[in-house]
């Protein structure tokens, strides 16, 4: 089939990569803008365009696809298909009425759970123990058209969304390159989604990142693992502000308050959380400093309890 791909991050390069090597040409790639990025604000190329460039694929970067140019520029393509991952576009009703076989999205979610830009991050912080990656047809609504295929996998138990983000990415992109088969030889099923079980992941923003310690020892690790590598969980030490990368559980209890510190030890910061539980923090990042394990930093900056 001839087909436009639709991503921008580091999931959909993965997804864009696996369909490179299948039977189906990409006639074009579509990507987000170049966004400035870091200090100097210097506009950098998303993953996928960089793929896209590397394997002399033609790009187009729109800033809407309500503008009539950029309609008839994928209408002259005459893509058979079009194949999106975490595109980060809505695409209007038109654009998906564009290829003869149907628009098909790579959800990193069991739908109808987690529709929405976050849902690797928010089933870690929800606590859940299985997620998966979703094939589905498109439909005007976000994350609501009828499933194609729904492959599914176990979250463990101190797994952080990064690493479970790069799991899915290789599902994704497996499952990308057999939906498109199943596709152009008419084998894709539709199975309408279950409205009375959606569920929502929201864009995550910093306001999430504070730790809130009179939470459970389960709870708050969910909450520092889902937010890694961004934005990050953070606390306050000493009255300085920290980054936490890491938290385990201590199999010991104390009567002192949520958030007291208890121990420097071999393996880190203890600190009291809720129920009188005990977490031990193995891994920060101070303001203006650099990741480093928590018996290390403590080393070089003492603290009294």
């Amino acid at each position: 089939m001839r087909i436009v791909f639709m991503g921008t991050p580091d999931i959909a390069a993965t997804c864009l990569s696996s369909l490179l090597g299948s039977r189906h040409e990409i006639i074009g790639v579509y990507t987000k803008p170049d966004m400035p990025k870091n200090r100097g604000m210097k506009l950098e190329m998303s993953d996928v365009k960089k793929l896209a460039l590397a394997h002399d694929l033609p790009v187009y970067q729109p800033t809407s696809f309500r503008d009539e140019e950029v309609y008839e520029e994928l209408k002259a393509l005459k893509p058979d298909c079009i194949a999106v991952v975490a595109y980060g576009k809505i695409l209007p009703q038109r654009i998906l009425d564009i290829p003869s076989k149907g628009c098909i999205n790579i959800h990193a979610s069991i739908l109808p759970e987690l529709r929405g830009s976050g849902p690797v991050q928010w089933a870690i912080l929800r606590g859940m123990e299985e997620t998966g990656v979703t094939a589905m047809y498109m439909a005007a609504e976000m994350d609501a058209g009828d499933i194609i295929e729904i492959r599914k996998t176990p979250i463990e138990p101190y797994e952080n969304a990064q690493s479970l983000l790069d799991r899915l990415a290789q599902i994704g992109g497996k499952l990308l390159c057999d939906t498109m088969d199943a596709v152009e030889e008419g084998r894709a099923t539709r199975c309408p989604q279950d409205s009375s079980k959606v569920t929502f992941a929201p864009m995550l923003t910093k306001a999430l990142c504070p730790i809130d310690w009179s939470r459970s020892q389960r709870e708050i690790i969910d909450h520092v693992r889902g937010l890694d590598p961004w934005p990050v969980a953070t606390t306050e030490i000493c009255g300085k502000r920290f980054k936490i990368y890491a938290v385990r559980p201590v199999d010991r209890t104390t009567e002192k308050a949520p958030g007291t510190l208890l121990a420097v030890t071999k393996q880190g910061l203890e600190i009291a959380c809720g129920g009188g539980q005990v977490l031990v923090i193995t891994v920060l990042q101070a303001e203006g400093g650099k990741r480093m394990a928590a018996p290390d930093y403590f080393r070089g900056h003492p603290i009294e309890l």
